[in-house]
């Protein structure tokens, strides 16, 4: 009982987060979800990693909402009629979001904004719908309160976009989180510039490359865009259905089990990656067969999710690490040959086994599991997200920086990204930033983000939070977000605020 006691007399969390905490302690009561011995040696040796997501799972981890069928339609179950001005919509965006689970109980997708707004703004002009988009994102920032939660705009230059970009600079919050669908055949480049005067100004928004990503979910409905949304930090997942589950390798870990490159490369990772594998198997099973949650749900119901638009991801984390400890400290990740070739070979030996194996209940990844690049808590030491380059590392030459995640980033279909502080003054050149950002999706880098150096706003792994907010929480003050939690302990454990600035 003494967890349940120390969640109930904290004195650093509110009460929603003490809330949430007793359900997870609660739920991690019961193990319904069978191991084998393969699966519980590596899971004991912290070599892989069910990602804190509950023994027994009752919703998936990630729901995708079909938000503009919600804006044509309104809700039987939540008794919502459909909206006839911006006022309603707003107020039935704001409801939905209070109904939708996932592994943080918050929504962790609100919606392709631009295309849900747009039409229901042309009778009002730009100050009649500024001053609603702004009440609408300090409600999301002040209830969701978590920097999981994501909005997509583009690839389209919309008025909604540009209102909505305006509106984020203004009310400067860390949630949502918001990514601009980049594509420079449909992206201006006066809304590109928009969008990057807007990352200067608020960390907001990032950069997905539309045309690598456009056609990872298709759908044969007209208006999807071809039926991808990014979602949390930057999970690219089905719009209309979600993710299971993330589970991962960490791959730092397993390293050091390894006696030898090679019974690393052919023993440990076809053993570990199998063991991981067969477990997610079995909690997908449990949660469609078992959780009733797809057969009870009124999203599902009325159309909002869809059981068969749902994926679950392989997660990977600590390759920097990983080769590290295979080859030598003095072989440098990200700008030694040997280094960047062994971890390409360890990703195509990982990917061609998740590829090969028959993933349950996964009809949106054609019956198999999908890579993603984990990112890690803010506890989580010794272990970069994902494939990225260890924090004080980096190539002294931005693009050599680029190419490599480009490299690396060829491998996940579910979620990738980089980040990268820049100096202050980048504010004043956005074409420099344009040139980055068509510059990196060229050679096919498939998602970054920029802040500048100084902001309040930082990005972790991938989400959003307030320096600010991370001292508070640092000195045991509650804050209102909870990932200024684990924003607070990666940035001080992963040195995050000595990340290469660029641009200078």
């Amino acid at each position: 009982m003494s967890e349940f006691m120390d969640i109930i007399t904290a004195s650093n969390l509110t009460y929603n987060q003490k809330l949430l905490h007793l359900a997870q302690a609660a739920e991690n009561c019961e193990h319904p979800i069978p191991t084998t011995p393969e699966f519980d040696y590596f899971f004991e040796r912290d070599a892989i990693c069910d990602m804190h997501e509950g023994n027994a799972p009752y919703r998936p981890r990630y729901n995708c909402c079909d938000m503009e069928k919600f804006a044509r339609q309104g809700s039987e179950f939540l008794r919502l009629d459909t909206p006839d001005n911006l006022d309603d919509l707003i107020m039935n965006l704001e409801i939905l979001y209070q109904n939708v689970p996932s592994v943080t109980s918050r929504p962790v997708y609100v919606g392709q904004l631009d295309r849900v707004f747009d039409p229901f703004i042309a009778d009002l002009d730009d100050d009649e719908v500024l001053v609603r988009f702004k009440r609408f994102l300090n409600y999301i920032d002040r209830t969701v309160a978590s920097g999981y939660c994501h909005a997509n705009l583009g690839p389209d230059d919309t008025r909604a976009g540009r209102l909505l970009l305006q509106a984020d600079a203004a009310v400067q919050n860390a949630v949502p989180n918001f990514t601009l669908k980049y594509d420079p055949e449909r992206t201006s480049d006066d809304f590109a510039r928009l969008a990057l005067a807007t990352s200067m100004a608020c960390a907001n928004p990032a950069y997905a490359n539309h045309r690598l990503l456009k056609d990872t979910f298709a759908v044969p409905e007209a208006g999807y865009d071809n039926g991808y949304t990014v979602v949390s930090c930057y999970n690219v997942l089905p719009v209309r259905g979600g993710a299971y589950c993330l589970d991962r390798v960490k791959l730092s870990q397993l390293a050091d089990l390894a006696t030898s490159t090679e019974q690393f490369l052919n023993e440990l990772v076809p053993q570990a990656t199998a063991a991981l594998l067969e477990y997610m198997n079995a909690r997908v099973k449990f949660l469609v067969e078992d959780s009733n949650f797809f057969q009870t749900s009124f999203l599902v119901r009325e159309g909002l999710i869809e059981r068969d638009r749902f994926v679950g991801m392989f997660g990977v984390i600590g390759m920097h690490e990983c080769v590290e400890k295979l080859l030598g400290a003095g072989h440098r990740y990200g700008s030694d040959d040997e280094a960047n070739d062994l971890a390409d070979e360890i990703m195509t030996r990982i990917t061609a086994q998740v590829n090969d194996f028959p993933a349950v209940y996964s009809e949106a990844g054609h019956d198999r599991f999908l890579m993603h690049a984990q990112a890690g808590f803010g506890d989580q030491l010794a272990s970069t997200p994902g494939v990225r380059i260890r924090v004080g590392e980096e190539p002294e030459v931005f693009f050599d920086h680029i190419r490599h995640s480009a490299r690396m980033h060829r491998f996940f279909t579910a979620g990738v990204s980089d980040i990268f502080p820049v100096e202050p003054t980048a504010a004043h050149n956005v074409d420099a930033l344009l040139d980055v950002v068509k510059g990196a999706f060229a050679v096919d880098d498939k998602y970054l983000s920029f802040y500048p150096s100084d902001s309040d706003l930082v990005r972790i792994t991938g989400f959003l939070v307030k320096r600010s907010e991370m001292e508070k929480y640092a000195r045991g003050e509650a804050v209102l977000a909870d990932t200024s939690h684990d924003g607070e302990g990666n940035w001080r454990a992963n040195h995050l605020g000595d990340r290469k600035v660029r641009l200078g």
